[in-house]
């Protein structure tokens, strides 16, 4: 997909494959969700046989330093689709080299290629850094707009 260097650094974004499911699990579990590469390969066999969701991968001189998810909706109430960036998470050790904003252009890139209207995130309210994040990069808190509701299915 796309290659640079930043500092000594390679980077290179790129589809998730399989082969990134241990890695993927220990990156889950910086973000808070633990898990491990069984399970995650099972994920993987949803999210990459879905035409409709993407999976993009960052690396850093070729090790998976940041993943992005990306699920697109299509719309009823208007023409078009909604991207969902499902979820993003940068290696605690590669934070503020720019992954998560090439991560997020990246799947900006790919929802505008699947026909989606605008792109959607949600995040935690205590993850004040994220907030930040999203922010600087021109995505807008609309809470205040619309409320979300969620409700267990189990």
């Amino acid at each position: 997909m796309a290659f640079g260097r930043l500092g000594d650094v390679t980077i290179t974004i790129r589809r998730v494959r399989f082969a990134d499911a241990a890695r993927i699990a220990v990156l889950l579990g910086q973000l808070g969700y633990p898990t491990d590469a069984v399970r995650v390969r099972a994920r993987l066999d949803d999210w990459l046989t879905d035409r409709r969701s993407v999976l993009i991968g960052a690396e850093t001189d070729g090790l998976l330093s940041g993943v992005a998810a990306l699920h697109v909706i299509p719309l009823l109430e208007h023409d078009g689709h909604r991207g969902r960036l499902v979820a993003l998470v940068v290696d605690d050790a590669c934070r503020r080299l720019g992954l998560g904003r090439r991560l997020v252009a990246e799947v900006e890139h790919e929802a505008r290629r699947l026909g989606c209207r605008e792109l959607e995130v949600t995040s935690a309210r205590d993850r004040d850094a994220a907030q930040r994040f999203y922010r600087s990069i021109g995505y807008e808190d609309i809470c205040d707009i619309a409320a979300r509701f969620l409700k267990a299915l189990n």
